[in-house]
């Protein structure tokens, strides 16, 4: 039997890793009308918190797809898509930088970690963040002192405050918890809501491993706490104990 000539295009996985070819490949994937959703959906309008965003169009699972293409891109082309004014170009850089992080030796992952905190201008929204603060701000910090958080979490940049925040979440899932609760003190007043929500967030994460310690905190702050930030933090608690807390809230205002 004739075996068809349709698959017989190469894999993604054999694709060089040349960065002209790799946005050759973003270009085609684009679409300009999931380009405008996504401009509102990330709030680049006037004002915004990510104000003259520019998107392309390309969903998350095809962003991923290119990840596993290019992996092996040097870092020098890395920090360069890392530069664009395209919201999905930053995004791949980061994942692509993700993926290395996690097979590096010693000396590569100091410099992804410095190139990474060298550019956190670039770093300029709740995914990009949410997507690579964990996995390389985290490793990193694994085994050195954790100051470098505290500096993020004091910055006037609320994206680095939120990449202090969420490179909790590596230690939190190996049951470290002391970080997150002390940024969590130091943010309970950050005027900013996408700061509330992520702080929740690293909360509620603690809560689901070790719902004891996560109490002990709402003890003594959840009078004080943001109402959002709050919400996140319960939100997996049995409807009458969150009433409980939303009570507390309510009477402390």
């Amino acid at each position: 039997m004739r075996r068809s000539s349709v698959n017989s295009t190469p894999p993604e996985s054999a694709a060089p890793p040349d960065l002209a070819v790799l946005r050759a490949r973003m270009y085609a994937l684009a679409d300009p009308q999931r380009a405008l959703k996504l401009a509102r959906y990330f709030k680049t309008g006037p004002g915004d918190y990510a104000e003259g965003d520019l998107f392309l169009g390309i969903t998350v699972p095809l962003t991923r797809r290119l990840v596993r293409a290019f992996v092996g891109l040097p870092l020098t082309d890395m920090l360069q898509l890392l530069t664009s004014p395209w919201h999905e170009e930053r995004l791949l850089a980061l994942l692509l930088l993700v993926a290395r992080m996690g097979h590096a030796d010693a000396a590569e992952q100091a410099r992804i970690y410095r190139a990474y905190l060298g550019h956190t201008r670039y770093i300029n929204n709740w995914d990009l963040v949410d997507l690579s603060a964990r996995d390389i701000v985290g490793p990193y910090l694994e085994h050195r002192a954790r100051t470098p958080l505290d500096k993020l979490a004091a910055s006037k940049n609320l994206w680095e405050r939120r990449i202090a925040v969420l490179a909790t979440f590596h230690f939190i899932r190996r049951g470290e918890f002391a970080d997150a609760l002390r940024l969590a003190n130091k943010l309970l007043n950050d005027p900013h809501d996408l700061m509330h929500k992520a702080v929740g967030w690293m909360l509620r994460e603690i809560g689901k491993r070790e719902r004891p310690v996560l109490e002990a905190f709402l003890r003594d702050h959840a009078q004080h706490m943001p109402r959002t930030m709050l919400r996140y933090a319960i939100e997996h608690f049995p409807p009458t104990r969150r009433r409980t807390y939303l009570d507390v809230k309510k009477r402390a205002n």
